[in-house]
């Protein structure tokens, strides 16, 4: 069976769906938009050439083994990706991530909605047992989303991320099976 094709739609415009490797140039100019809060949330160099970034979204596409989804904003243009990856399909499980490309993509509900559709995704349609997150201590807010969204915290790596100023926790979370159906009433 070949990948699925998701794609959902928001009232206010935002779409969210599967990347193609047609969408590497608005990937590319989204991802351009990358601030330095963005950056520093998420672990990310503060500057990456055309050719790594052209390069890594290719083989993404490509791999079966992830989902590479992209937020789209009602213009058309790349506003952030949300990522379901290291599948292990036999052990239903996989890693998941999200990045919002700029402040504008920031305080709009994108990064809940995207979550929640996402971790939906995952369980209904891929079928996973469990997903699983870190989220860095500097970043409360996404820390809020993921746990409105159900994800428990499994752990605290201490001190694991070096900023460049400091040090900050890693914080490991993830959801399961079980506990996604009953966020849906099942």
């Amino acid at each position: 069976m070949g990948k699925l094709s998701p794609c959902w739609r928001r009232a206010d415009g935002y779409v969210l769906r599967q990347a193609c490797a047609e969408d590497v140039d608005a990937y590319w100019a989204g991802f351009c938009e990358f601030d330095p809060e963005g950056a520093r949330l998420t672990g990310s160099k503060d500057h990456y050439e055309r050719a790594e970034v052209v390069d890594f979204f290719l083989r993404c596409v490509d791999n079966p083994n992830r989902y590479d989804l992209l937020l789209i904003g009602p213009e058309g243009r790349v506003v952030g990706e949300s990522v379901i990856n290291e599948t292990d399909w036999d052990a239903r499980s996989a890693n998941y991530r999200i990045a919002l490309f700029g402040a504008v993509a920031r305080g709009h509900g994108l990064g809940t909605w995207a979550v929640e559709t996402t971790r939906d995704f995952a369980f209904g349609e891929l079928g996973l047992h469990r997903l699983e997150l870190d989220v860095f201590s500097i970043n409360p807010r996404a820390q809020h989303v993921y746990e409105k969204a159900g994800f428990r915290v499994e752990g605290v790596l201490r001190d694991a991320i070096w900023l460049g100023d400091g040090y900050c926790d890693d914080v490991l979370m993830a959801l399961l099976e079980d506990e996604w159906r009953a966020l849906q009433g099942w």
